[in-house]
């Protein structure tokens, strides 16, 4: 048995990463005792019925600043309450409290990479902060090299490849009456929606008719923008803005393609989850899909940022549904053998104390 282990994100929004660390520290919960550290009041905190089993033990802390007192001293506390010896942090500008809050404690640090990070951050500060880290472990070979990259190693400081695993079902795909495209994600600057809907506009040009399912919550700073440019679009009545939903299962199930042309991924948990539907899955060339057409997955990769091309392509595509789609069928199957449990949790324990 593995000593006492946190798993903290401090993020106050609703995306991959928040579920990401809700997942992870379920599957530790099997091997250690595991709590979660999560910021009060927000996303991880409220969705301890949805989400939380009760394996784990969840502990929430009230702050305000990212380098603070509050979120100093509470951290401190929790951490020597609960007697843990390992932490894995998901994030990035909460570190600044963390390493604060670890001084003359006794711990294992292990920070988790999800996202790609654009600048550099090798000043004085940075350096000190990252100082302690035992691990960064990346969950793609794009993330980890951005990583050697961006971050600061101290001394002592590996670098990990861990994928992380999914529970995939088999896939069940419901026959539509009429194209169903698809976009899971965050509505947010970067993610994709509005090339993806632009790209639409080539099947209206040919008549082939269509309905578009986006699926995801709005990041607070994009909605006015995001709503400017969809009450613009003369086909918006076939844009279905679903919002966040915990059945995501559903639409999987009714799409034929799923449309993902975003500007920067980490490992988009949206994406894996699509081919291993075996959904005929669009996306531009950048960050971690060429990885993962590398891996033997089969997809449409178009020239990054090039909706010209992602549109031709998704018409391409709508022609040939049938052919393309006997092509994804190898999808699951290989998701199954290279995302498993037992390979994530191997090597998670193999740095666990």
């Amino acid at each position: 048995m593995k000593q006492n282990t946190a798993v903290i994100c401090l993020s106050s929004n609703s995306g991959g990463m928040e579920i990401d660390s809700i997942k992870l520290a379920q599957k530790l919960s099997f091997h250690m005792p595991v709590t979660l550290i999560a910021k009060e009041g927000k996303f991880i905190a409220n969705s301890k019925e949805d989400y939380i089993d009760n394996n784990l033990q969840l502990k929430t802390i009230n702050f305000k600043s990212n380098l603070g007192l509050a979120l100093i001293l509470n951290a401190r506390r929790i951490i020597k309450e609960q007697n843990i010896k390992n932490v894995i942090f998901f994030g990035a500008s909460e570190l600044k409290s963390l390493h604060f809050a670890f001084l003359g404690l006794d711990i294992n640090l292990i920070v988790r990479h999800g996202t790609t990070k654009s600048r550099p951050k090798k000043d004085w500060f940075h350096r000190l902060i990252y100082s302690n880290v035992n691990y960064h472990v990346s969950i793609c070979k794009h993330l980890q090299k951005n990583v050697d990259y961006i971050i600061p190693f101290g001394k002592n400081t590996q670098s990990k490849l861990i994928y992380s695993s999914f529970n995939f079902e088999e896939p069940t795909l419901i026959k539509h009456e009429k194209l169903t495209l698809l976009h899971v994600g965050r509505i947010a600057k970067g993610k994709g929606q509005i090339d993806a809907i632009e790209a639409c506009q080539i099947l209206i040009d040919n008549k082939i008719d269509f309905e578009f399912n986006i699926v995801g919550g709005f990041e607070e700073s994009y909605e006015k923008e995001f709503m400017e440019f969809y009450k613009k679009c003369s086909y918006k009545n076939k844009i279905n803005l679903v919002g966040f939903t915990d059945n995501v299962k559903y639409y999987l199930e009714r799409a034929n393609i799923f449309l993902f042309p975003s500007y920067g991924e980490g490992l988009s948990n949206a994406f894996l989850e699509a081919l291993s539907y075996n959904l005929i899955s669009l996306s531009y060339n950048n960050t971690s899909f060429p990885e993962l057409m590398e891996l033997g997955l089969y997809f449409k990769m178009v020239e990054n940022l090039n909706i010209e091309h992602l549109s031709s392509t998704l018409l391409e595509t709508a022609k040939n549904l049938n052919s393309e789609r006997d092509k994804c069928d190898k999808n699951h199957h290989l998701i199954k053998a290279l995302f498993a449990l037992d390979k994530e949790m191997e090597k998670y324990l193999k740095i666990l104390e």
